[in-house]
């Protein structure tokens, strides 16, 4: 027995999750990563470490999918990793508090509330993913994941504003208000979210083609992972979560020091820039959505299609990067829209292609799958950054010019992202067959990603 699949009124509730979970990290990485830089006058890389330790954390990421698949419900995982997560940011805050007194020893604790913070998006994020793999019909996955993205893009942009007003001016108690009370307010709505949202349902052994006998309840990690890893669609997949997501983090950093230092932004004006951008992404997730009505259904491609173009245009738009630090003129702002469309088209096919093999080895293994794969995009998220100012600064050294310099960054990007069409392609006609959009009705999405 199999509990019936989600409508989209159970889509919405898982949405609602996913913003409550985007609503607490967006002040931890952004809220407090300005108090300590401008208000508290420490070094910038503080905030930077803190950030690329808790994707570092998410290393566990498949664990907690195992756990979920052992007990076969999600809903423990979510509202655990909800609460730990809601702890961790308060614990963020007062360690942001302490370093104006006390540096080294608020630095040490917001090291722990940053794996606090890693951990429960880690335990929430990945069981929210397995249970859409498990519950979302096949006709309704890409749709799903748009509007469980743009729900958590919502609750960015609305935290974001209303914190913003809340704690200004800044003082610390405000801002140890603010942040308990969107801690308690998060877990609640997750609470009525995941009020009878799972039902029980009987066990399930899955038929693996890879020959594991034993139930999914007698397995230890070790095993689950392994099993897991043998099969050749969940590695290929593994490593085109990891390239991708390193060729789209490796430009949230540069790019606006880019139109700064070679065009000539103001930052106001490179600011506007990111804006576009993230329209461009959103733009390029309702796209696939809309190629999948029900009036052009299977006649605007397949899931994989969209996943390979993507990558593709993706991979042109970086190289128009390349050529506009070297041409005068180049249109910026609309390369830029058009790179935001082309990575919001493959993140949102690359999701529902993740919810579709999540299920594909049999089931039983949805929670380990998507742990895999969410750890290697944590680790891209965690890289990325790094290794886009690493280069750049690296290309500056040894070409001494920065219009060469930049070129030379974004042309390795683009290099990723045509790697990541190349493994795209081998699902597309290999272990993932070809499957028409067929969407129910056009959503009302990081990721990529990027929980």
């Amino acid at each position: 027995m199999s509990t019936p699949y989600f409508g989209w009124f159970q889509i919405v509730r898982l949405g609602l999750i996913q913003a409550c979970l985007g609503a607490v990290v967006v002040v931890t990485t952004s809220t407090l990563n300005r108090i300590m830089v401008v208000e508290l006058a420490l070094p910038a890389l503080l905030p930077g470490f803190l950030v690329a330790w808790h994707y570092a954390v998410q290393i566990v990421r498949p664990r907690m999918g195992f756990g979920a698949d052992k007990g076969r419900r999600c809903t423990p995982w979510m509202m655990g990793g909800m609460l730990v997560l809601g702890v961790g940011g308060v614990m963020a805050a007062s360690a942001t508090v302490w370093m104006a007194m006390q540096p080294l020893y608020g630095a040490l604790l917001a090291m722990l509330s940053f794996s606090l913070i890693g951990l429960g998006v880690s335990a929430c994020g990945t069981s929210l993913l397995a249970l859409m793999a498990k519950q979302v019909p096949e006709d309704q996955r890409a749709p799903a994941a748009t509007t469980v993205w743009m729900m958590m893009i919502l609750g960015f942009a609305i935290t974001a504003g209303v914190v913003g007003k809340l704690i200004d001016p800044y003082s610390p108690q405000v801002l140890l208000q603010v942040s308990a009370g969107l801690s308690v307010l998060t877990a609640l709505i997750t609470a009525i979210c995941l009020w009878g949202l799972e039902k029980t349902v009987e066990p399930v052994q899955p038929a693996s083609p890879h020959g594991a006998s034993e139930p999914v309840e007698k397995q230890n990690f070790n095993q689950a992972l392994q099993e897991v890893w043998r099969e050749p669609a969940a590695r290929r997949f593994t490593v085109f979560v990891f390239m991708s997501m390193l060729a789209y983090s490796a430009q949230d950093l540069i790019l606006e020091p880019f139109a700064g230092a070679v065009h000539g932004f103001s930052p106001g004006q490179t600011t506007q820039l990111s804006g576009w951008h993230h329209m461009g992404v959103l733009i390029g997730m309702l796209a696939v959505a809309g190629a999948g009505s029900r009036r052009v259904a299977g006649r605007l491609g397949s899931v994989q299609d969209w996943m390979v173009g993507g990558c593709l245009l993706s991979a042109l738009a970086t190289v128009g990067l390349c050529s506009s630090s070297l041409a005068v003129g180049w249109p910026l702002r609309a390369n830029v829209v058009f790179l935001g469309v082309a990575n919001g088209a493959f993140s949102i096919a690359a999701i529902a292609t993740m919810m579709r093999l999540a299920g594909e080895g049999g089931p039983g293994r949805e929670g380990t799958r998507m742990g895999l794969w969410g750890a290697a995009q944590a680790a891209a998220f965690g890289l990325g950054g790094l290794l886009g100012t690493a280069a750049s600064d690296l290309a500056h050294a040894l070409l001494g010019e920065q219009r060469t310099a930049y070129a030379a960054v974004f042309g390795m990007q683009a290099l990723m992202f045509a790697l990541s069409a190349a493994l795209a392609w081998g699902l597309r006609n290999g272990a993932a067959k070809r499957e028409p959009l067929r969407f129910g009705p056009v959503f009302l999405l990081k990721g990529r990603s990027r929980s």
